[in-house]
């Protein structure tokens, strides 16, 4: 390890990460509910209707801490490959 060097720490990569985490959270915790992810991620971001998520092990509560704004960007970006 190099000490001599200054790392650098990317707020924005850091919340990125999370937010992809959270919506891969909220896929697996839908799927075990028996529900298709992709029709109730789409119809909690065109809506904003919390109802959509599962509240299984406090899904809901974790995506609701993004703006819906924020997700679609994370989730645009990490298909660009960004």
């Amino acid at each position: 390890m190099d000490f001599n060097k200054t790392s650098i720490f990317n707020v924005a990569q850091l919340r990125q990460e999370l937010i992809l985490m959270t919506v891969n959270e909220a896929i697996e915790a839908l799927e075990f509910k028996g529900y298709n992810p992709t029709n109730q991620l789409v119809g909690y971001l065109t809506t904003g209707d919390l109802k959509y998520i599962t509240t299984f092990n406090d899904t809901r509560k974790k995506i609701s801490k993004y703006d819906r704004s924020e997700i679609l960007m994370a989730i645009i970006n990490s298909y660009m490959g960004k």
